[in-house]
């Protein structure tokens, strides 16, 4: 079937379409025109976003429908960080999140599966094919379970959804909410063998969820991950750190609550390091820079923590060097291939 004539594509349609409409009625009710200019402007934004997940949903069933089982899943998080219900009653208050799980369909029916679980990158991203697809397609040709979810914050699920981000904070309790679920619902999943892995802002919510759940996680990847949220802010200026100090978000500064944001950098929680860790960065990413990276590695050598690094010099793709089609490109991804076989046996 193609994707043009596919039935999700005219849900996708349909549902942006009534997201358009509700937008109008709300701008309706303020005579400001600044105000339903933005109003019809986040609208629209968020009527693109939807339908371009949709569709990157469908991407990713139709380019595995030949080596995994593809199936777009939903389970919860915790509550909000902030809500206006204080005391609300057992799970009722919960934040649902969605997640593409990858079952490979040739494997052994008496061997239990190792697991990865996929952290995206990108503050309010989402798991995108045009990133992630050799990632996934390599791991499932080699025997991997993979879960994808789409954390607190991601794009493509509406406003609501789009400002509960916690970055750094309950995302992670998302992300590792993804791998109870593959373990309550694939019994041929193993729990003893399972690793985190994320590139960028996924490589931050690794670092911090094997750091917080070290029991659970046998491996960890992290490329060019984001390690010091000051020197970010410090680099990128004012106005990346309105990111994070908008009401919805954190809700201040770094000189306001400097302790908040070492406890959301990994460079600041190398101490809780218990999981084998690979780091790999690029000299030429103009992202997540060299300098950012090096904080985590000197912090990691003077903590004594086991672990291995490997920092490409120049690597064509900058901050994606390792998520294209080239040789070297693919050269890197075997060396993730090989040190999480190394530690997931």
């Amino acid at each position: 079937m193609k994707i043009a004539d596919h039935p999700l594509r005219n849900i996708a349609m349909i549902s942006c379409a009534g997201a358009f409409l509700l937008g109008a009625s709300v701008h309706a009710q303020t005579n400001d025109i600044n105000s339903r200019l933005q109003s019809l402007e986040e609208s629209l934004g968020q009527m693109d976003t939807k339908m371009s997940r949709q569709l990157n949903e469908l991407l990713w069933i139709q380019q595995f429908s030949d080596i995994a089982i593809v199936d777009k899943v939903r389970f919860t998080g915790p509550p909000p960080r902030s809500t206006n219900n204080p005391a609300p009653p057992p799970g009722s208050n919960d934040v649902l999140i969605s997640a593409l799980t990858f079952m490979p369909r040739q494997v052994s029916k008496h061997r239990k599966l190792p697991l990865v679980v996929l952290a995206h990158g990108e503050i309010h991203g989402n798991v995108a094919s045009d990133e992630d697809l050799h990632v996934v397609r390599d791991l499932v040709e080699q025997g991997y379970a993979v879960i994808a979810p789409d954390y607190r914050g991601s794009s493509g699920y509406g406003a609501e959804f789009w400002r509960k981000i916690d970055y750094g904070g309950r995302e992670v309790e998302d992300v590792h909410a993804a791998r109870q679920f593959m373990l309550e619902r694939f019994p041929r999943v193993d729990s003893h063998r399972v690793a985190m892995v994320g590139w960028s802002h996924g490589g931050l919510i690794a670092l911090l969820t094997v750091f917080a759940h070290p029991e659970a996680y046998q491996a960890c990847y992290a490329g060019v991950p984001v390690s010091d949220l000051q020197e970010r802010i410090r680099i990128r200026g004012k106005g990346y750190e309105q990111l994070f100090s908008a009401p919805y978000h954190i809700g201040k500064t770094v000189a306001e609550a400097p302790d908040e944001y070492r406890k959301r950098s990994p460079a600041a929680n190398v101490s809780k390091l218990k999981t084998p860790l690979l780091i790999q960065a690029n000299t030429n990413d103009d992202d997540v820079t060299i300098d950012e990276v090096n904080k985590l590695l000197e912090a990691l050598r003077k903590a004594g923590k086991n672990f291995e690094s490997h920092v490409y010099t120049n690597a064509p793709g900058g901050h994606l060097f390792n998520r294209l089609d080239t040789v070297a490109a693919r050269e890197s991804r075997q060396e993730i291939w090989r040190f999480l076989a190394k530690n997931l046996k």
